[in-house]
């Protein structure tokens, strides 16, 4: 592992932490805090178990919202086969990655690309893209406009995704 690869983990890691204490910190501040808008460890790791019993055997994506304010989602994502490469041109998409491993390939050209819905554009691959080792703590933010996919190498990918509306 290269020093730059192990400074960015250990960077994630510490962003992890800041994070979590810094969540709980402030939900142990409230007096009362509504359940839309915190999940303990147990609570994503219950969701967690949920999705996955839930999953059909040849389901390769299973998504489902973990918190919430109203307008913005943090939301849980379980990949078992790689999707197809996508674009969101209105939103920068940040993800944790809670366990598992896989690949991120993100920039260059997406190939193909058809509108699903607003907000997403699908293609059939990258073409140029820059290809990224994803492991357990690994944090990723992708800007609007950027193609990305996520291969999968194991049993399964599973991110805590959130979509941010582009910066002007």
């Amino acid at each position: 592992m290269t020093i730059s690869m192990r400074t960015a983990r250990t960077g994630a890691a510490s962003l992890l932490m800041l994070f979590a204490t810094s969540v709980g910190s402030a939900a142990q501040a409230r007096q009362t805090a509504s359940p839309s808008d915190f999940a303990s460890r147990a609570d994503v790791q219950a969701q967690l178990r949920e999705m996955l019993a839930a999953m059909k055997p040849d389901q390769g994506f299973a998504w489902r919202p973990l918190v919430s304010d109203g307008a913005n989602v943090a939301a849980i994502e379980i990949w078992k086969k790689p999707g197809r490469p996508a674009v969101h041109p209105t939103e920068a998409e940040y993800a944790i990655v809670l366990e598992g491993t896989g690949d991120l390939v993100s920039g260059g050209v997406l190939v193909e690309p058809q509108t699903r819905r607003p907000g997403l554009v699908e293609g059939s691959r990258i073409e140029g893209g820059a290809t990224r080792p994803l492991a357990a703590g690994d944090v990723i933010l992708i800007p609007a406009g950027v193609p990305h996919g996520f291969g999968i190498t194991g049993e399964r990918l599973v991110l805590l995704g959130i979509k941010l509306p582009a910066s002007h």
